[in-house]
């Protein structure tokens, strides 16, 4: 092992373009690492993306455990990729979801949208920017929904790609929230937090890959890894 002990940006354009020596690279940074990478790299990479994460509490959803999913997403660690940073909620259950969760999470700032302000008079006003943010921080976006669709629509249109749940008991909805979001991973009726390398069994995590090539979602060492085929003959021909 090496450490490379100048973290300037001309050593890290630099690494990102010896391709004699480098197989891959994961970069582990914010957004200016990752767009440095998509405008200088030419060794290949798998980019530890933003986790700008959403949780969607349907119509349907048990509303005491969507409390306790919806506070552990957000609060357990809030600095880390896996944290909930928006709440959808469905229109039939915001004027009792959303008091509730608010009294569950006291030290949270929630910004929501208006239709979620009727329920959660002392939070701020939403905007666009505060739905496509990772805020790594106790801030929450609070947006309700018309339902699945609007669900799924807004996750299409903010969503990194990263962790999104819907809680739900409607069998249905769970199959097409599975189907439909495009992500590295989704969730029925459990924490954003569970989709850790750890947790899933993949050992020491290196990352959580948000693209498609070549690993996707949490990354242990066996998803780092290529094939080396080893072929041994006695005499034979094609």
């Amino acid at each position: 092992m090496s450490l490379v002990e100048d973290p300037s940006h001309e050593t890290v354009t630099a690494f990102m373009q010896l391709t004699d020596v480098l197989d891959c690279l994961i970069p582990r940074g914010g957004p200016s690492l990752i767009a440095a990478m998509r405008e200088h790299a030419r060794v290949p990479y798998v980019l530890d993306g933003d986790g700008n994460c959403h949780v969607y509490v349907d119509d349907s959803a048990k509303l005491d455990q969507a409390v306790a999913i919806v506070k552990n997403a957000k609060t357990s660690r809030p600095g880390v990729c896996n944290a909930a940073e928006t709440v959808l909620v469905h229109e039939a259950v915001a004027a009792t979801f959303l008091p509730a969760l608010a009294l569950a999470i006291p030290d949270v700032e929630l910004r929501a949208d208006e239709r979620a302000r009727v329920f959660l008079p002392d939070a701020n006003l939403a905007s666009d920017d505060d739905f496509a943010r990772e805020f790594l921080d106790l801030i929450l976006a609070v947006k309700v929904v018309s339902g699945l669709d609007e669900a799924i629509g807004h996750v299409t249109t903010y969503g990194t790609g990263h962790s999104e749940a819907i809680l739900t008991e409607d069998p249905s909805h769970a199959d097409a929230w599975i189907r439909r979001v495009d992500a590295a991973a989704v969730l029925v009726n459990a924490s954003t937090r569970f989709i850790d390398g750890g947790e899933l069994g993949l050992g020491g995590e290196v990352g959580i890959s948000t693209q498609k090539l070549h690993a996707r979602g949490p990354m242990g060492l066996r998803e780092l890894t290529c094939l080396k085929w080893v072929v041994r003959g006695e005499g034979q021909i094609r």
